[in-house]
This record gives structure tokens, sequence and C-alpha cells, in this order.
């Protein structure tokens, strides 16, 4: 795939970031769902905000796929974004008893992402102590 290719989807990915239905989700994700347990994540997967936290996990799981694949290269995808690396930081502490409790395969692209990026899982948990700092 070429360069140009690649940052065909990244802008795809962009695009759809800036849906209305995304933004919302970004939103609610960004502002209201702190989950500090399984009990935290059962309460926005069964309310008026399922969609929501479901759209945020599936759309950069996804994104982490094409990644993974080799769709888009990792360095060229980290550069222009980081929005996963918040949206992964919200849920590993949780994906043991996620993944058991409802989908073995819960955000595996994006644990698989997370792992390939240089200092991946450190920059997660700085966005993480940066996070809980709001909350």
């Amino acid at each position: 795939m070429s360069i140009q290719d690649e940052a065909g989807l990244i802008l795809k990915l962009n695009e759809l970031g800036r849906e209305d239905s995304m933004r919302k989700a970004r939103d609610w994700y960004y502002r209201d769902f702190n989950p500090r347990s399984i009990t935290d994540l059962h309460a926005g997967l069964f309310s008026e905000h399922s969609g929501q936290l479901r759209i945020m996990v599936s759309h950069w799981d996804m994104a982490a796929a094409l990644v993974n694949a080799g769709a888009i290269n990792l360095d060229l995808f980290t550069r222009t974004n980081d929005e996963h690396i918040v949206v992964f930081a919200k849920i590993e502490p949780l994906l043991g008893e996620i993944r058991s409790a409802y989908a073995p395969q819960f955000a595996v692209n994006l644990e698989k992402l997370i792992d390939a990026i240089p200092d991946g899982r450190k920059q997660t948990e700085k966005a993480r102590e940066r996070l809980h700092g709001r909350s």
C-alpha cells in the first residue's frame, strides 16, 4: 500500500471522527465515562450511553486492526493521532474482567496496537494518570 493510500485511510478515520454521533460519543467517553470497576463498565454498557461506549471502543479497535494488518504504517498512525491511547487507558485495567464477562475478543486489536507502540503501555499509564486527575 502506498503512503497516499495510508494517508487516505487516516483521513477517512478522521472524517468518521467528525460525524455528530462520534463527536457526542467522544464527549461522553472523555468527560463522563470513568470506569473504576466492572460494575461501572456494566452501567455504561446497559445505559442510554451504551452506543457511545461501543462506538468509541469499536472505532479505535477497527483503526488498530488496520494498523496491525499493515494497511496503515504504525509510525504514520501514531504521528497523526493519540485518541486510541486515551480510549485504551480507560478500559485497560478492566480488560481481563471485560473479556471474561462479555467478549473474549474485546479490544484485542487495540491492545495489540498499544503493545506495538514504543512505550505504549507507559503512554497509556500516563494518559490514565492525567484522566484520573480530572475525574
